[in-house]
């Protein structure tokens, strides 16, 4: 565990974002720009955006929220509101990106869209995050990450190789989403100024979209040779041994021979040189085909060592294996207080609260936490105030009438 480091300039200083999203891709997509540098004006309903009333809470604070929102302005404003969305509208003005995941059409609805904000800014970067697009004929859905997970083929082929297709116990669909957002917004803020078109761009985000994309090669082996992908588990369809194995001590550890010469390193450990001479285990093939044999062999030599044992002799034996941590150890960990991957932050309602830190390390403008997500409304007399020029009077009819 790490304490906040000395503060130095972010690398993405002097890009100002509006994130008009909720939940999880957009938030996310907007949090990583924040983290590198980015100043972050979230926008939310003056009701409480969704995401506060997400998972699980202490003392009434939304702790999902105090990670998602970290490093981020909020204010509160009603798009439903004439005057709410004016407010938008000046806030556009000096925005290099603006974040939204409405159903398409809302933010048209609004006198908000593409046409309409990019001719305010020519400028403006806009991410629209959607379950299925900006197009075709889903694309009138409402989608969450779940569906996603569905429709890309990833629940198909993730579970037991008997049992049912099984959904990620995160939001991987979101994350995966919401990743890809941040480089095409990237791509977009480079071409706009590093090329020097001087121009924004709309970047149609769909969840599922990067989620299929994260499945690999499927699409190929079917065109190619007619081949589905099944669930098998914790095996691998490229390679093998590959799976997750219980120690004496009630521990488990994952491994991957995905080289042959790892393969050799592992057979050699766990069963010798009549192991590893095997003419079974000799190619990829040969060894998926006997999987249930390999398991067995190194399942077995696992289950008679404690997990400190296991990982001490795969490793002089330079052969790959790794504990399955949860959240506990990994706090826990010494390779990952030696990375500084957990930040300790000061906040105004939870006291100190501890998140991970902002990936990738970069060597001259790292990320970094400045503070965790805040209250309702936190900086509205900041951004409407200081920065748009609204005099005290009008901020406080505009709070009494519901626009703020």
């Amino acid at each position: 565990m790490t304490t906040l480091a000395e503060e130095k300039p972010g690398a993405l200083d002097g890009v100002r974002v509006l994130d008009v999203s909720t939940i999880v891709a957009g938030p996310t997509i907007s949090m990583v720009l924040g983290d590198f540098g980015a100043d972050v004006v979230k926008v939310e309903h003056p009701a409480g955006d969704s995401l506060r009333a997400f998972g699980y809470h202490k003392n009434g604070i939304p702790l999902c929220w105090k990670l998602l929102n970290r490093n981020k302005r909020c204010i509160t404003l009603n798009l439903h509101h004439a005057e709410g969305q004016e407010l938008l509208s000046a806030l556009v003005r000096d925005a290099d990106v603006l974040v939204e995941n409405f159903r398409p059409g809302t933010m048209e609805r609004w006198g908000l869209g593409w046409d309409e904000l990019s001719a305010i800014n020519p400028r403006l970067v806009m991410v629209r995050v959607t379950g299925f697009g900006q197009t075709g004929p889903l694309s009138s859905r409402p989608g969450f990450g779940t569906l996603a997970e569905a429709m890309s083929g990833f629940a198909y082929i993730n579970g037991d190789t008997n049992g049912p297709p099984m959904l990620p116990p995160v939001g991987l669909g979101d994350t995966i989403a919401a990743y890809h957002g941040v480089f095409a917004t990237m791509f977009a803020l480079y071409e706009r100024d590093a090329k020097g078109s001087g121009q924004g761009q709309m970047i149609d985000l769909s969840i599922y979209e990067p989620m299929f994309s994260a499945c690999g090669y499927q699409t190929t082996l079917f065109d190619q040779i007619g081949l589905v992908q099944h669930r098998l588990g914790n095996r691998s369809a490229a390679n093998a041994p590959r799976g997750v194995y219980r120690t004496n001590d009630d521990k488990w550890v994952a491994l991957s021979a995905a080289a042959p010469s790892v393969t050799r390193r592992v057979l050699m450990l766990t069963g010798g040189p009549e192991a590893a001479d095997d003419p079974r285990f000799q190619t990829a093939e040969g060894r998926r085909n006997h999987n249930d044999e390999l398991d067995k062999l190194v399942g077995d030599w696992i289950a008679r060592r404690t997990l400190e044992e296991v990982l001490q002799a795969f490793d002089d034996a330079e052969a790959a294996a790794a504990a399955v941590f949860n959240i506990e150890q990994i706090l826990n960990d010494a390779h990952y207080a030696a990375r500084g991957d957990i930040v300790t932050v000061d906040d105004a309602e939870l006291g100190q609260v501890r998140m991970q830190n902002a990936f990738p390390f970069l060597s001259r403008t790292p990320g970094r936490v400045r503070h965790a997500g805040p209250p309702l409304g936190a900086h509205n007399e900041d951004v409407y105030g200081k920065e748009l020029g609204i005099d005290p009077d009008k901020l406080a009819r505009l709070r009494s009438d519901g626009v703020i």
